[in-house]
């Protein structure tokens, strides 16, 4: 799918360069923030995009109660891992739940965009952990 016909598709916007957190991404992703209307909300949502090949590095979400990280799939394809475990693909609709302290990451197959809703679950200590990247060798063998 080309980059035009994703953005049909991308529901939540691609948003602005993910600058911010660019060091912890092998290739390029884009951040636009869910504007969630009705007075404060207790759970941070971000559309995160992913450019064809676009992956974060490892990472762990820490809580010393509650905590952890819900994406959902909402265009295009792509990969989660969880440590330990063979990684699984998502297209519009998966989702997946990462409870804290379990190491994992999540990006773009190598040939499709890849856009989740990230929702950042409230807990006590909260903080997140970024790792080593995802290695080219490794990420070339997933099929």
């Amino acid at each position: 799918m080309n980059e035009k016909d994703f953005e049909v598709q991308n529901i939540f916007g691609k948003g602005g360069a993910n600058t911010a957190y660019a060091k912890y991404f092998t290739g390029n992703s884009f951040l636009n923030p869910v504007k969630i209307g009705g007075g404060d909300c207790p759970v941070m949502i971000a559309n995160v995009t992913f450019e064809p090949g676009c992956r974060n590095n490892w990472h762990i979400h820490h809580a010393s109660k509650g905590g952890g990280q819900v994406i959902i799939c909402t265009a295009g394809s792509g990969w989660y891992q969880m440590e330990g475990q063979n990684p699984v693909s998502m297209k519009a609709g998966d989702a997946a739940y990462f409870p804290p302290g379990v190491k994992h990451w999540h990006g773009a197959k190598k040939d499709r965009w890849f856009s989740h809703l990230a929702f950042e679950l409230p807990g006590e200590n909260t903080s997140t952990e970024w790792l080593e990247p995802v290695s080219d060798e490794a990420y070339s063998k997933i099929k």
